[in-house]
């Protein structure tokens, strides 16, 4: 029987970067976003995972921009409310359907387990981190500007990242 491990939000986080007019990185994370895990054993080997970001939740500390990333030149937050990811196996990476602006490719992402422990309040989670490159023009977010010196505004590139807490359920 497999057995539920639900996303602990406070502390979890899924943050992105960009290379800015080919100078600089950008930084960013999505502030709502929840996940589950379901696995045969606490080894988590060929475990299920799925996940779901709501759009609407970027933030890079700058309103201006977050506002463009909600816009139809980018995630199209209205039409798009949210950026899924399911998997069947979890091991030392993850390989799953992402899903950004009604767009589905697979993606994979290198993983590390953390391991388990349990928390004061006798709640045993789980930690993984993740880490991967994705190609945003592949999920239709092709907005960008030409630079006058040469090169263009906003990589094609991003690079994502996450950190994980599971709780395991009853």
């Amino acid at each position: 029987m497999a057995t539920k491990w639900n996303l602990d939000p406070t502390h979890s986080e899924i943050t992105f970067k960009v290379k800015h007019m080919m100078i600089s990185n950008i930084k960013g994370n999505f502030r709502t976003f929840d996940a589950e895990i379901e696995s045969e054993d606490d080894t988590f080997t060929n475990a299920k995972t799925s996940a779901t970001i709501q759009t609407d939740s970027v933030f890079t500390n700058n309103t201006d921009r977050d506002n463009h990333l909600k816009s139809g030149e980018f995630f199209n937050t209205e039409e798009y409310p949210t950026i899924t990811f399911e998997s069947q196996a979890l091991n030392d990476q993850v390989t799953g359907n992402l899903t950004v602006n009604g767009i589905t490719k697979p993606v994979t992402l290198d993983v590390d387990f953390g391991g388990i422990n349990v928390d004061p309040w006798g709640n045993t989670k789980a930690g993984f981190s993740f880490e991967g490159k994705i190609n945003r023009k592949d999920f239709g977010l092709n907005w960008n500007a030409a630079l006058e010196a040469g090169g263009v505004m906003v990589s094609d590139e991003v690079k994502v990242a996450g950190e994980l807490q599971f709780v395991k359920q009853a």
